[in-house]
């Protein structure tokens, strides 16, 4: 694995984490550049191109991981990406790229339209997403992990198709429409994560994604980030049915992705569901950073969750004073060279021998 000679040691770190037995420090996610100087690539002058032509994605995304060194729980990986809707547009809607995001173009007029959501194989950016997986798959060749794309179902994947403000009114207006197209999004999520995890465990172990976690078996992200919108009971009646179909589905294999303080107001009846393995806490730009959410981050852990949470490099000596190591990834953000990131590493360690960072 390219600049990932511990790759063993790692998955059974892996392993360790999602039985929360890491008694010894918390998994980390850091990278430094190698800082080599390596021929530029020409990009295509397209913007479609960057997000679509899959031999410059793929050299691009080689020649990053060969400039990359990889510390601790981190790992060369790669997902096809064509952004965060691509769940919705597999139904239908175009996309508009842009330089570092892209989004699709809402086609749902009117609900009375649309009485039967169709995902067809055949559509062109799920055939897409295929080509891409496949030829990741191909020129990986167990140098890095091709992972499963960014897949957002339920009412993110009806934002994606209706556009946020209608489908906010649609939960006054068409309560019963948006619920039977939720839970049948959640059957077409299935057989997308179904046939992809399939492609990679022909050429490789486990499941990765966007997340950067490994996984000796299936495992996916479950979120709903249209939920900043609603009250609790409003994310009860029509966000969470279709969640616990996500999270008992990935039986004991899934995070839930808790995007902003808007959202925190979910998370007791997040912490309650059984089958749950963990939340990412995403506080989000403009707000205080990780160590500044104590409480919160207690709180998961109180509830026997796993967490996740980006890091800069300066908040590990509060988080590590505060929170347990087992069941606790810290993606560690701000390490300028492979000296300080091993140094950080060792400190780490160092902290749950004397509990001092």
């Amino acid at each position: 694995m390219i600049n990932k000679p511990d790759w063993e040691q790692t998955k059974q770190k892996y392993i360790e984490f999602w039985h929360r037995e890491n008694h010894d420090r918390p998994l980390l996610g850091i990278t430094a550049s190698l800082g080599k100087k390596m021929p530029e690539l020409p990009q295509p002058e397209k913007m479609a191109d960057r997000w679509m032509d899959t031999d410059y994605i793929l050299q691009s995304a080689r020649r990053h991981m060969e400039n990359t060194w990889y510390g601790a729980e981190s790992y060369p990986n790669w997902f096809p990406n064509l952004g965060p809707d691509i769940f919705g547009a597999t139904y239908g809607a175009e996309f508009v790229f842009e330089e570092t995001t892209s989004y699709s173009v809402p086609f749902i007029k009117e609900w009375a339209d649309h009485t039967e959501l169709v995902f067809d194989h055949n559509n062109k950016w799920w055939q897409k997403i295929l080509e891409m997986t496949r030829a990741g798959m191909a020129d990986a060749k167990g140098d890095y992990l091709v992972s499963l794309t960014d897949f957002h179902a339920g009412a993110d994947g009806l934002v994606s198709i209706r556009g946020p403000e209608l489908l906010a009114m649609d939960i006054y207006d068409e309560p019963e429409a948006i619920k039977k197209a939720s839970m049948k999004m959640f059957l077409d999520l299935v057989k997308q994560i179904d046939e992809t995890f399939a492609m990679t465990q022909t050429v490789q172990e486990g499941t990765s994604n966007w997340m950067g976690l490994w996984h000796p078996e299936k495992w996916y992200v479950t979120s709903c980030d249209f939920s900043t919108m609603l009250s609790v009971d409003m994310f009860n009646e029509f966000i969470l049915p279709e969640v616990q179909e996500e999270i008992n589905w990935l039986d004991n294999h899934s995070i839930y992705h808790l995007d902003g303080p808007g959202a925190l107001r979910h998370l007791d009846v997040l912490l309650q569901q059984e089958k749950l393995n963990g939340v990412q806490w995403v506080y989000g730009a403009g707000q205080p950073t990780a160590a500044h959410w104590i409480p919160t981050l207690k709180k998961i852990q109180d509830a026997g969750k796993l967490i996740h949470v980006d890091a800069p490099v300066g908040d590990l000596p509060v988080l590590l004073e505060n929170l347990k190591p087992e069941g606790v990834f810290y993606n560690v953000s701000g390490v300028s060279s492979v000296e300080e990131g091993q140094a950080v590493i060792k400190s780490v360690e160092k902290a749950y021998q004397k509990k001092i960072f």
